[in-house]
């Protein structure tokens, strides 16, 4: 067996699950497990880039031995907010980081967005509902009202709220893996309805299979510049 080399650095990644999901994604019996059975591949595209993760409980100690975590559901609950929010902040290179993950917890995040200008539904009866999905600072996919190709008055709906998010949370907009903008109207009247940052469902089983194949693989790009950004790249050297 080829050994990997010990003096090349290999990240360890963890897809940070919630604590009711065995370490392999799979839901507990009687629940549905579409979800996690779509997100299988996101392991396969980061094994294709070199990049070796698994899925693991947020709450599991290991995840603080992680060089990078992503989380992939909301975890905790209500009952367990407190101690989820403790945990963003105590684990090394979360993404989203966690002052995203705080802000956007909060319900208030929509009237800061409006306050920046971005239009909001507040108030008043959202209609239908396209949600659109960004990798790093770039478009992925669509699904829901609009379709798969929604038109581009909603895109800038979503752009505009996640770079406003990126202004308040004092980083770059890059540094945000992923989030999704649930924008509702039309092309005139586009509003944004909710911005996930925390841990946003991506729709899998809502687009094709080539759609879904193509954004996997954008995903893994991502993970793999945000590792650069941090230094972890798959060919950093160890530290002695």
């Amino acid at each position: 067996m080829k050994l990997a080399r010990p003096d090349i650095l290999h990240p360890r990644i963890v897809l940070a699950v919630d604590s009711r999901r065995d370490r392999h994604g799979a839901a507990p019996a009687g629940t549905d497990s579409a979800a996690a059975d779509a997100e299988a591949g996101l392991l396969a595209a980061l094994r294709h880039r070199g990049l070796q993760a698994r899925r693991l409980p947020w709450d599991d100690p290991e995840t603080l031995n992680a060089d990078l975590v992503i989380l992939r559901t909301a975890g905790g609950g209500p009952d367990r907010g407190a101690q989820f929010s403790a945990w963003t902040r105590r684990v090394t290179n979360l993404l989203n980081p966690p002052e995203a993950v705080a802000w956007n917890a909060d319900r208030r995040y929509l009237a800061d967005l409006q306050c920046d200008g971005v239009p909001t539904a507040q108030g008043r009866s959202p209609g239908e509902v396209t949600a659109l999905v960004f990798f790093g600072a770039g478009r992925s996919h669509a699904f829901g009202a609009a379709g798969a190709d929604p038109d581009f008055e909603l895109w800038d709906v979503g752009r505009a709220a996640l770079r406003a998010a990126a202004e308040r949370l004092s980083i770059r907009i890059e540094e945000l893996l992923y989030a999704r903008a649930d924008v509702a109207g039309t092309a005139s009247d586009a509003r944004l309805v909710r911005l996930d940052l925390i841990a946003p469902e991506l729709g899998w089983a809502e687009i094709s299979d080539e759609q879904r194949d193509l954004a996997q693989r954008r995903f893994a790009v991502e993970v793999g510049a945000a590792l650069e950004r941090l230094g972890l790249g798959p060919l950093a050297q160890r530290r002695p």
